[in-house]
Formats: structure tokens, C-alpha cells, sequence
């Protein structure tokens, strides 16, 4: 309430005009991208309110947003409500979301850590790499490795820019992701899965086989969020490589990896895909994969069974309703939002499985 309502309202003008500064530089202004967490209140609130802004005035420019989810631990209370509040602005003014889940940062973070002390990844561990703390010792599992996590998201938006800043033989703009992969307006949340996922660490890391690397991209261990896409179904698929990789490799890897892949029957072939010749500093090549995937579904049920916890016993609520401008039904129309959302996916999972029409062809007479 406090971020999106007072803070966007008194500092309106001077994000406008920091916005409206910054887009006369560019250009060729592709799209903007927003970085915002959640569960607290001035991520969820005043990013939203940002959000909105955007669309009032660059309503022609598409909106990337890289939202982080809280976990089920979380820390801050409220964060069901900011998490469902901000959700209905998502689902109304972003193009793409990328949905991020600190749970999976963490576990991965730990992986590499595992990998690290077992001698996996080599025996090289420069003090100072973002696995480890500022004062080189191994951090612990149960302290949060915040740096570590972030550098994930930020390997994550390398790979998605890494078109509009290097050369390649198939560069793709960033608003190809939305046209290409968001079929219905409202189910623009897109899976994101990164390989090798070793840039974050400082070590010698045995290069993957190429093949073995689009076979990660699919993998859960990979992924940015706690989800299971090969056994939903997907509407559509983004592939962004980078390195030395030809046309042919990323061809002969989506026909390898395509029959155990649920595509709905009207898009079967939707696959996207990107090549950047610049690999990232350290690596080969490098991949991140994007699925518009009906796995999100349920990340949001959990979302909103905490939600319902909370606002049936009206609990908190005091701290949002002495805000001017916030009304008790801000929420019920969030929760209505979220849960429209859902059943959409629902709706999209009930044709899974469902025999395969091809659509008849005009028949042209001779």
C-alpha cells in the first residue's frame, strides 16, 4: 500500500522524468526491463506502480519483468498479500514475466557448493568468487548466499540481452520473446532454466558436451523455479545460445529432445530460437532456455492458499486499509485476478493428453 499508492504518487514526476531522460538516449529502444522482488512491499508495490507508468507513458515499448517469488519461510509476514497485490498488476500491464523463486536460487546455489567441497568442479576456487564470502571462507547452508543468488539473475539477464550487445549468426530482439512466446496475453509467465550454471563459480569446470547442455536446459536442477515442464504442458519454447554453436546443433537437439516434450496440438511447432556468437567470459557456449509452460500453475496455488490463510481471519489487513486510495476490495479483486489465472491454465491443462488434429488444409482446385 505504502510503495504503490504514497511513495509512487509522490515521487511520480521525478521517475517520469528520470525515464523520459534515459529513453532519449537510446537508440533504437527496444523494451524495459524491471527487476523487483515480491514479498516486500516497496518491490511489489512501487515496481508495479513503475510498471504501470510505463504503460501510460511508452505504451508502444514492451515490459519485461523479472519478479522474484518469495519462499514458503519467508521472513516478511505480509508477503502473501504484496505477492497477490502485485500479481493483478502483473497479469494486467507486463508483456513477459520471468519468474524467479528464491528457493531454487538457494538450492542451486547450495548444488554448486556441494559440488565445489566434493571436488567435482575442480580443485581451484579463487577466494574471492561469489560462492564464497568476501572473506574467502565457504559459507554456510544455512546462511543466505545473497550474492550468489543474485549473480544467478543477473547470468540470467546476460544470456537475454547478450543479442542486442554482441554479434551472431541468428540474433533475436527481445520483443521476438513476447511475440513468439505468449500466445494469450494473460499467460505471459515464462519458465526460465540457465546452463552451464557454473558462471556464478569461480572453478575449473569441465566443459559440457553441447548435446548434454540442451539436455540440462530441461532438467529441473536447472531451472529458476520449483516446476516440473516436462510433464505439463508447453505453448511454447525459446532457446538463446551463445558460443560456437550452428544452426544444425540447436535443429538437431529440438528433434532429439521434442518427442518427450507435451506441446499443445495448435503449436507444435513452436519453437524459438537465438545465436549469439560471444560464449559468456569462462565458457564455450551457454544456454538459456525459456518455456511459456503450464508448470507455473502451481507456484500461484501456493500463492494463493497463503493468501486465503491470511485474509480469511483478516489478519494484517489494518496496515494496508489506513492507506489512502486502498480499499478492502484491492484484495478480493487480486485474488479474483490470480484465480482466473489459474483456471486459464487449468483449462489449458485439460487438452493435454487429447488426440493430436492437424488443421485440414485448404484444398486448391486445379
Amino acid at each position: 500500500a505504502v510503495g504503490h499508492k504514497l511513495y509512487g504518487n509522490q515521487y511520480r514526476e521525478n521517475i517520469v522524468e528520470k525515464l523520459r531522460k534515459t529513453a532519449e538516449h537510446c537508440d533504437c529502444l527496444q523494451c524495459f526491463f524491471i527487476i523487483h522482488s515480491m514479498g516486500g512491499g516497496t518491490g511489489s508495490g512501487l515496481g508495479t506502480f513503475v510498471l504501470n507508468l510505463l504503460e501510460d507513458e511508452f505504451p508502444e515499448v514492451y515490459r519485461f519483468v523479472t519478479s522474484v517469488y518469495p519462499s514458503g519461510e519467508d521472513d516478511v509476514i505480509t508477503s502473501p498479500y504484496n505477492s497477490v497485490l502485485a500479481m493483478k498488476e502483473l497479469n494486467e500491464h507486463a508483456d513477459c514475466v520471468l519468474p524467479i523463486e528464491n528457493e531454487s536460487l538457494f538450492d542451486i546455489v547450495n548444488k554448486i557448493h556441494q559440488m565445489i567441497n566434493s571436488g567435482k568442479l575442480g580443485s581451484t576456487v579463487k577466494p574471492n568468487s561469489m560462492v564464497t564470502s568476501g572473506a574467502g571462507s565457504a559459507k554456510t547452508v544455512q546462511e543466505k548466499p545473497f550474492d550468489a543468488m543474485n549473480n544467478i539473475v543477473a547470468n540470467l539477464l546476460l544470456n537475454l540481452t547478450s543479442s542486442a550487445r554482441f554479434e551472431g549468426s541468428l540474433n533475436m530482439d527481445l520483443n521476438e520473446i513476447s511475440m513468439n512466446l505468449v500466445p494469450f496475453p494473460r499467460l505471459h509467465y515464462l519458465v526460465s532454466s540457465l546452463t552451464p550454471l557454473y558462471t556464478l563459480a569461480d572453478v575449473n569446470v569441465p566443459s559440457r558436451r553441447l548435446d548434454q547442455m540442451f539436455s540440462d536446459a530441461f532438467s529441473r536442477d536447472h531451472q529458476l523455479i520449483q516446476a516440473d515442464p516436462k510433464h505439463s504442458l508447453y505453448l511454447a519454447c525459446a532457446l538463446l545460445v551463445r558460443g560456437n554453436v550452428q544452426v544444425s546443433d540447436l535443429r538437431r537437439n529440438i528433434e532429439r529432445l521434442k518427442p518427450s516434450l507435451h506441446f499443445v496440438s495448435w503449436n507444435q511447432e513452436g519453437w524459438k530460437t537465438g545465436l549469439c556468437s560471444v560464449p559468456p567470459v569462462g565458457h564455450s557456449h551457454s544456454l538459456l532456455a525459456l518455456a511459456n509452460n503450464t508448470c507455473v500453475k502451481p507456484t500461484f496455488i501456493e500463492l494463493r492458499d497463503r493468501f486465503i490463510k491470511l485474509y480469511k481471519k483478516k489478519a494484517h489487513l489494518h496496515h494496508y486499509l489506513h492507506i489512502d486510495g486502498m480499499e478492502q476490495s484491492c484484495f478480493s479483486e487480486a485474488i479474483s485476478s490470480l484465480s482466473d489465472l489459474i483456471e486459464e491454465y487449468n483449462e489449458l491443462d485439460a487438452t493435454k493428453g487429447g488426440p493430436r488434429t492437424d488443421p485440414s488444409r485448404l484444398k486448391i482446385a486445379v
